[in-house]
């Protein structure tokens, strides 16, 4: 069952803002400062049907994981999360895509009905909000994270 109210602030954040108070907020699980190693795309997405996906998946994690590395502190640890972050935004164009080319309605045996791409699109826009809101990669969300004091060098390269 969901706990009522804010989400806590992760330790990192309070501790960062200056408002830990240790008898309202738990240190909680803290990370080495490992930059996120990108994974095997071909690995993990395997088959000659999802090229188009792979490819999307990487183009996300290139532009999206250094932003979160230098903003928001990410750590190796996590990229699990960013992981699922990049796969979920490539099945979400795919399955826009295959949504565009079908449309909304298709004709079966028995009339037509609802795409089956309506359901998936909007699964995976759910899981879309969702890892958005974790990452911190909305407009509001975004609000909500502050980055860390060593957020990269001096010329801004967070991948030395």
């Amino acid at each position: 069952m969901a706990v009522p109210g804010q989400k806590p602030k992760p330790y990192i954040q309070a501790v960062r803002e200056g408002t830990f108070r240790s008898d309202r907020n738990s240190e909680g699980a803290r990370f080495a400062p490992a930059v996120p190693i990108e994974p095997d795309w071909s690995e993990l997405l395997p088959g000659d049907a999802v090229d188009d996906v792979r490819g999307k998946a990487a183009d996300v994690w290139r532009r999206t994981i250094p932003a979160l590395v230098y903003s928001a502190g990410l750590t190796d640890p996590q990229r699990e999360t960013a992981i699922e972050y990049c796969i979920t935004v490539a099945r979400l164009w795919q399955a826009e895509r295959e949504l565009s080319r079908t449309g909304l309605v298709v004709e079966t045996e028995r009339g037509n009905v609802k795409s089956p791409w309506v359901t998936i699109v909007n699964q995976y826009r759910s899981h879309f909000r969702a890892l958005t809101g974790e990452l911190g990669l909305s407009p509001a969300s975004a609000t909500r994270i502050t980055p860390p004091e060593n957020s990269g060098g001096d010329d801004g390269d967070v991948f030395d």
